[in-house]
């Protein structure tokens, strides 16, 4: 049996936009094959839904608080449904 499987919304806040955030996440992402996607948000948070198992989104977000140029103060996690067809990880709101 595999590793139990999560779809996690994320809201970061802190400094957490216009230092990269959103492509250090499409690329640890990727490295970790996660699904789901990052945005940031009006309000100067950075929102992401990121899918996988659970110990690879659990590194994820370590890796991500672990970032020299990225400083997370709050992430608020909230549980969602699987999305079985999510195929990639992706980068919103180029801007």
């Amino acid at each position: 049996m595999g590793e139990q499987q999560v779809r996690w919304r994320v809201l970061f806040s802190g400094r957490v936009q216009h230092v990269g955030f959103r492509y250090t996440a499409y690329y640890l992402a990727r490295d970790l094959y996660l699904t789901g996607w990052v945005d940031n948000l009006p309000d100067g948070r950075v929102e992401m839904e990121v899918q996988g198992g659970v110990s690879r989104v659990r590194k994820l977000l370590l890796q991500l608080k672990g970032a020299s140029h990225i400083h997370i103060n709050h992430m608020d996690i909230t549980e969602l449904p699987l999305k079985p067809h999510d195929r990639r990880f992706g980068v919103r709101g180029y801007d």
